[in-house]
């Protein structure tokens, strides 16, 4: 395996905690590997499904003779039954994830959260894309389960930095309409938009079945609005301002911030999407294992 690629939201002593959990699909999916998950064929198939490089280990059977011959790289064919689980993250990188009350913005969170994923699911054997977006897609990587894919994907964290306005609804819709297979998508996102184009989004993924994981990103701060007397406030998306009287709109301010998470809530429920609330002040490798555990009793 290649080095690893030195990263600010790669820490090893982190993911020891998630080391020995698993992400698995909880309904079926196109391919397994290693019985972690289910296939929707049948019996033996020859149906092919795509090309993958080689790896040591491989089954020579598979190995593409012609392919090798003709460009003198090293292909396998890989076919319906044979395929991995593919998991593709979609993460936020407009410019309200860039806030961060005590140091660590969302965004930086979402990092972590989406390096932690991807080296469970190559871990797993499972191939892993990523997909970084604002009001439009920004960068996509293909999935790949290679031992260099990690480092790849790590580096595209790095040289990303939130900024400009968000278009959730309408990257949501044009990610799902280019996807090729279907499988497990995780969204992770503050999801600061209109909800119902949102929704409807998220749902275009379901209604291509896949699977549908959120993770709904907050700093504390948003949710609290913890600030005494005039207060301005920043627009990260657009640069406007506002003052308030932050302990005037205080009460009124969490009874809309709590309606707002009720209802991602209860219409994720509804179509049958994963939703977790998470905000910044609970470290990522804790919120992870925690929520692991608990979805892997009800695989």
């Amino acid at each position: 395996m290649s080095a690893m690629f030195q990263s600010r939201y790669y820490d090893p002593r982190k993911l020891a905690r998630i080391r020995n959990l698993q992400l698995l699909a909880r309904t079926v999916v196109e391919g397994y590997i290693s019985g972690l998950h289910r296939s929707p064929y049948k019996g033996f198939s020859s149906e092919f499904a795509e090309y993958r490089q080689y790896m040591p280990g491989d089954d020579l059977k598979h190995f593409d003779w012609r392919v090798f011959a003709r460009t003198d790289r090293r292909y396998v064919r890989q076919y319906e039954e044979e395929t991995n689980l593919t998991c593709t993250l979609l993460l936020d990188c407009s410019g309200s994830m860039a806030f961060g009350s005590d140091g660590l913005s969302k965004f930086d969170y979402g990092c972590c959260l989406a390096a932690a994923l991807a080296y469970l699911m190559i871990s797993q054997r499972d191939q892993v894309g990523l997909v970084l977006f604002d009001e439009q897609v920004r960068r996509r990587v293909p999935p790949s389960n290679s031992p260099a894919h990690l480092n790849n994907l790590l580096r595209q964290l790095e040289d990303v930095r939130p900024e400009g306005e968000t278009g959730i609804a309408a990257c949501l819709h044009s990610i799902a309409e280019s996807a090729r297979r279907r499988g497990l998508v995780v969204v992770i996102s503050d999801l600061i938009d209109e909800q119902d184009e949102v929704m409807n989004a998220l749902n275009h993924f379901r209604h291509d079945r896949n699977e549908v994981i959120v993770f709904d990103l907050f700093d504390p701060a948003e949710r609290d609005l913890p600030y005494e007397g005039l207060t301005e406030l920043l627009d990260l998306e657009t640069g406007q301002k506002m003052q308030v009287r932050a302990d005037v709109i205080r009460e009124d301010y969490r009874r809309r911030f709590e309606q707002f998470v009720q209802r991602y809530r209860g219409e994720c429920a509804a179509s049958r999407i994963d939703y977790q609330f998470v905000t910044t002040e609970t470290p990522y490798e804790l919120m992870l294992a925690a929520y692991l555990d608990r979805r892997g009793r009800y695989i």
